[in-house]
């Protein structure tokens, strides 16, 4: 599957769920702050994504619970809710589209769920259908 198929995809999946328009999607748009979405909605974009990915029903794609947007953080990554340097690393690694900038000056572990944009999303199918 193409990079531009995946897109196609995801933004589907994006307007269906959040009741965006298909032109407020752009790659560097945030699923919180640009597109509104909301704790559970997450729940929903991954059931959605699961859906439009399984292409063969006896073998349906899975998104296993933390994976795409980590609800928490392994211990070693944050303590008293601060990202350790293992932790901000492993945001990097999972983000690299994001913007890190006030994550690195303040450390805040809440604030990862503001960085997820659309091109993470993705990233993220690209490597797990790949």
């Amino acid at each position: 599957m193409t990079k531009d198929e995946i897109y196609k995809k995801v933004q589907g999946v994006l307007v269906e769920c959040l009741g965006v328009d298909e032109d407020e999607v752009t790659p560097q748009a945030s699923l919180r702050s640009d597109l509104g979405a909301e704790s559970i909605d997450f729940l929903d974009i991954v059931f959605r994504l699961e859906k439009v990915f399984t292409t063969d029903p006896s073998k349906p794609f899975q998104i296993p619970r933390n994976e795409l947007f980590p609800e928490s953080f392994e211990p070693g990554l944050v303590e008293d809710n601060k990202l350790t340097d293992a932790g901000l690393a492993e945001v990097h690694r999972r983000l690299p589209h994001a913007d890190l900038t006030e994550l690195k000056a303040t450390r805040d572990a809440g604030l990862v769920q503001n960085l997820f944009a659309v091109q993470d999303v993705c990233d993220y199918l690209e490597r797990k259908l790949g």
